[in-house]
């Protein structure tokens, strides 16, 4: 039995209370979904301003009555101190999630991914510091690398930060490792790489790759690629980020605690691997898609050119074992995205 199959046993035997910020988003629902078939007890902040409503609908049908009772939601903004405190109080557990992703809208807007990113997290620690939360893990990110050139990524060899939102997301652990210097307070950093799966929004200026290029593909609109398409990165299915939050909280192992990990499958796909698989998948329902071929455009301000994560720190300490790679995880999401984005 793995070790995080260990813990889930563990977990259903004996519920815990947790908090998930940013849990109408796409990784903020799953992890609601999960915690909730596990029958745990779980609180959830969000401020709407990138999740959705309707991901709550989504994960209400896919547990049971009983099992929704045990989520409390509070709609409030991490950046606000009181919603924060209210949040934390009487939780075991902070997988904190809430934060303005993006590179792009990172440059055009600096001051509010600011707000959040750094403001927001800080009240967040101060909080669950405060509640006496056993764990606080929280989202990092693979931009933390900036232009060390180094491949595979090995967490303690990072580079300049390339954009604002790097700079907010190194910033993070910065004040994670300082509380837990400084007051004992136990934090555990995850650098996600490239995550997609369930629920990841297609729509708006900052979607992301997969999710925007099944949805173009559908609908037989371009795809742009950034650059010559050979760009590279470690696609991560959501259920290995699910996992790698619930390892994080729960080990007992003390060398764990007060790290980062990067959290991906350990392999490089191209921009033009990527777009070619997809096409492949959904070719057998969409014939459109026989001959088609992707826009190429100037490459993108604050892009890294290759992104490869070691993640043998977060297998020797977590027991992390990812259980999807791209391929498997592309083939599980592709009937929820053809599902949600052409009604099927």
């Amino acid at each position: 039995m793995s070790r995080y199959a260990e813990v889930c046993a563990q977990l259903r035997d004996a519920p815990k209370t947790w908090l998930v910020t940013g849990v109408a988003g796409f990784i903020g629902c799953n992890l609601l979904e999960k915690l909730l078939q596990l029958d745990q007890r779980v609180v959830g902040l969000d401020s709407f301003a990138t999740g959705h409503r309707y991901n709550f609908d989504k994960v209400q049908a896919s547990v049971t009555p009983r099992q929704w009772t045990r989520f409390n939601f509070i709609e409030g903004d991490i950046r606000n101190p009181d919603h924060c405190r209210a949040a934390c109080n009487g939780v075991h557990y902070v997988l904190h999630q809430a934060a303005l992703g993006s590179v792009p809208r990172s440059l055009e807007d600096p001051v509010t991914t600011n707000g959040a990113n750094i403001d927001g997290f800080l009240n967040m620690l101060v909080a669950a510091r405060d509640a006496q939360a056993k764990r606080f893990v929280y989202a990092a990110s693979s931009s933390t690398y900036g232009d060390h050139p180094g491949l595979p990524k090995v967490e303690d060899q990072i580079g300049k930060p390339l954009s604002p939102y790097a700079v907010t997301k190194y910033v993070n652990e910065l004040y994670a490792d300082v509380f837990s210097r400084s007051y004992g307070f136990h934090t555990i950093g995850l650098r996600y790489f490239n995550i997609f799966g369930r629920r990841q929004d297609p729509e708006g200026a900052y979607a992301a790759v997969i999710p925007k290029w099944v949805a173009s593909m559908i609908a037989n609109e371009p795809v742009y690629i950034n650059g010559d398409g050979e760009t590279s990165r470690d696609f991560c299915y959501i259920d290995n980020t699910i996992q790698a939050n619930i390892l994080a909280a729960t080990t007992d192992n003390p060398e764990a605690v007060n790290q980062v990990y990067n959290v991906a499958v350990g392999d490089r796909t191209t921009l033009n691997e990527l777009c070619e698989h997809i096409r492949r998948l959904l070719a057998a329902r969409f014939p459109h898609l026989e001959n088609f071929k992707p826009t190429y455009r100037a490459f993108r301000a604050g892009d890294v050119r290759h992104s490869l994560a070691d993640i043998s720190k977060a297998q020797r300490l977590l027991g992390y074992e990812p259980t999807h790679r791209l391929g498997e995880g592309l083939t599980e999401a592709m009937d929820w995205y053809v599902g949600d984005l052409a009604g099927e």
